[in-house]
C-alpha cells in the first residue's frame, strides 16, 4: 500500500460514514492524484479553474471534482462542463455566471454559500445579511440550473481551539437559520462544509458533512507553483 493510500485509509477511519472526505490536490501532480484514485477515492478539490480543467483531462472521468478557491467569473466557463460542486459562491455575480455557464452545458451544478467566519480579512465570504440578500431576490429565483445545497467556511488559522469550535459553532447556527428560513422542504440542502488538515477533528464534533484535506494526504503544499 503506498503513502497517500495509508494517509486516505487512515483519516477515512477517524470520519463517520456521514462525512465525506475532499482530498484536496491543489499544486500536486497528476501522478499523486492518480495514486489516491488508484486507492479507491474519487473526491479531490482544487482552487486554480484552469488547473482543474487540465487536471480534469488528464485524469479518469468518474473523479468528483470540487472547486474550493475563490472563483472569478471569468474562469467559470473552464470548469462548468464537469465540476460537481462549488464549494466557495461568495457573491450574486459568480452565482449568476456558475447559472449561465451551467445552461450552456446543459447541467445543474451544485453550490455552496461560503461565508466568512474567521478573525483574518484575508478570508472570502458572505455575511449572512448579503446571503440572504441573494437568496430573496427575484434573481436567484429565477436560476435554474445552479441548486444550493449547503454552506462553507474556513476557520481562522490559530492553535486556539476554542476560537475554532466557536467560528464552526457560528457557521453551523447560519446554515440552520438558512436552512429554516430558505430551505426547510429541500432535501439536497445537507451539506456543510468545514473542517481541513489542522481542525478537521474540530468540524466532525460540529457538524460537518464535508472536509477538505490536503497536507496530512499528499504532504506540505509547493507554494512555488
Amino acid at each position: 500500500m503506498s503513502n497517500i493510500a495509508e494517509k486516505l485509509e487512515s483519516i477515512k477511519g477517524q470520519l463517520p460514514k456521514s462525512v465525506r472526505l475532499v482530498a484536496v490536490s491543489k499544486t500536486k501532480p497528476v501522478e499523486m492524484i492518480q495514486e489516491a484514485y488508484d486507492a479507491g477515492h474519487r473526491i479531490f478539490g482544487e482552487n486554480k479553474a484552469l488547473e482543474m480543467r487540465d487536471k480534469y483531462e488528464a485524469l479518469p472521468k468518474d473523479i468528483h471534482w470540487h472547486f474550493i478557491g475563490h472563483l472569478q467569473t471569468n474562469k467559470v466557463k473552464y470548469i462548468a462542463p464537469f465540476v460537481k460542486l462549488i464549494h466557495s459562491v461568495d457573491s450574486m455575480k459568480v452565482l449568476k455566471e456558475i447559472n449561465k455557464q451551467a445552461l450552456k452545458n446543459n447541467r445543474i451544478i451544485s453550490c455552496l454559500l461560503e461565508f466568512h467566519i474567521a478573525t483574518e480579512d484575508t478570508k472570502y465570504g458572505l455575511n449572512p445579511e448579503e446571503a440572504y440578500a441573494i437568496l430573496e431576490s427575484p434573481e436567484y429565483k429565477e436560476m435554474k440550473n445552479i441548486k444550493i445545497t449547503g454552506v462553507m467556511g474556513m476557520a481562522s488559522y490559530t492553535f486556539d481551539t476554542n476560537v475554532i469550535r466557536d467560528e464552526f459553532r457560528y457557521l453551523m447556527t447560519i446554515y440552520k437559520n438558512l436552512k429554516y428560513d430558505f430551505f426547510l422542504d429541500d432535501i439536497f440542502f445537507r451539506e456543510v462544509s468545514m473542517g481541513m488538515s489542522g481542525d478537521y477533528q474540530i468540524a466532525v464534533q460540529e457538524g460537518s458533512t464535508i472536509v477538505r484535506i490536503g497536507s496530512s494526504i499528499f504532504g506540505e503544499r509547493n507554494y512555488n507553483k
